[in-house]
């Protein structure tokens, strides 16, 4: 087999794709600044007469796919392959996987280093010191920038996949009070409680999302369920932007109905006009999409890639939960 690796791959990974399948050929995306357009995808599958396909941000469209639909399988080293047209894959029988997990710590981390940044008003506080305001006396800054402890704390998580499940082990340990949503999983661990929507976003300090974007979860989180947060409840979304109503979280910040929100993803990006309104109100906290940015994500992928590959295509263990679409096992059988 000669796959096709654009997504990027650490050399370990790539010799070991090499000792399971045979050759690799790797054009990864990054020097180019972008994911390869369609017409690019093809010409790079035709050059390269490859069987299978790794990817991360290229676009994987039905026009690719209907070019080159031997394709043996398309791995998508994201959390969620929306740059791959899935239906026309499992129409042509190829399996579709992903790498869920890749980087759950590397959101985890952010999570709680800008919850805690937001908490604490320590940019305000780096603000304050910088613009020489420090002239009142020595409690001046104690009296006027004192916070909140991230311990105590009720932590609602919307989704509990394994970026939600990664976050809630580390708040564990401060220790901080952990709800839950999420009508496909329900844990083992009794120290995890399951809840229904509307009860978490009424009860929790910290609503944060982890949902992914599905027909059913665009526009979920809406004027509906903000308005039963608490008045000084912190909203946090590192998912997706679109699984919120985002007039409605603007209403809900300018309004002061909750204390503020810490956002890594908004509706346009670049930003518009609306976009900007959130990421300026002193109330934010904005990062530019970067939760799961860091160098070890690649590694993570790789790995997880790799793995879920010989489990399936060696070990042909079939029972993947990164198999995306599952329909082909009904429709081989």
């Amino acid at each position: 087999m000669r796959i096709l690796v654009t997504a990027p791959y650490h050399e370990k990974g790539r010799e070991k794709l090499a000792q399971l399948f045979g050759e690799v050929i790797y054009r990864p995306w990054k020097p180019h600044g972008r994911g390869y357009q369609p017409d690019e995808l093809i010409g790079l599958l035709s050059e390269t007469q490859a069987d299978a396909l790794i990817t991360e941000h290229d676009e994987v469209t039905e026009g690719v796919i209907a070019a080159y639909p031997e394709l043996k399988f398309i791995g998508v080293c994201r959390g969620t392959p929306s740059n791959v047209a899935v239906e026309e894959a499992t129409k042509r029988g190829i399996p579709v996987f992903n790498t869920p997990a890749r980087n759950a710590q590397a959101v985890a981390e952010l999570f709680i280093a800008n919850v805690i940044t937001f908490m604490r008003n320590t940019l305000h506080g780096i603000q304050w010191l910088e613009s020489g305001q420090w002239g009142g006396g020595a409690h001046t800054a104690y009296l006027q920038l004192k916070g909140n402890e991230l311990a105590g704390k009720k932590v609602g998580m919307v989704g509990f996949g394994a970026v939600g499940q990664t976050i809630a082990r580390i708040l564990r340990c401060f220790p901080c009070e952990i709800a839950y949503y999420d009508p496909y999983f329900t844990s083992d661990d009794p120290a995890y409680a399951k809840s229904s929507l509307e009860a978490l976003f009424e009860t929790s300090d910290i609503v944060a999302i982890h949902l992914p974007v599905t027909p059913q979860t665009k526009g979920m989180i809406d004027r509906r369920l903000l308005s039963r947060m608490k008045a000084d409840a912190i909203f946090v979304n590192t998912a997706r932007a679109v699984v919120v109503n985002r007039d409605d979280l603007l209403d809900a910040i300018e309004h002061q109905r909750i204390r503020g929100a810490i956002l890594d993803v908004f509706d346009h990006e670049p930003p518009d006009e609306q976009d900007y309104r959130l990421i300026r109100h002193p109330n934010v906290l904005a990062t530019p999409h970067i939760a799961g940015a860091t160098h070890e994500v690649e590694d993570h992928h790789t790995d997880i890639m790799n793995s879920l590959l010989e489990e399936f295509f060696v070990q042909h263990k079939k029972d993947i939960g990164q198999l995306v679409n599952r329909d082909i096992l009904v429709a081989n059988t």
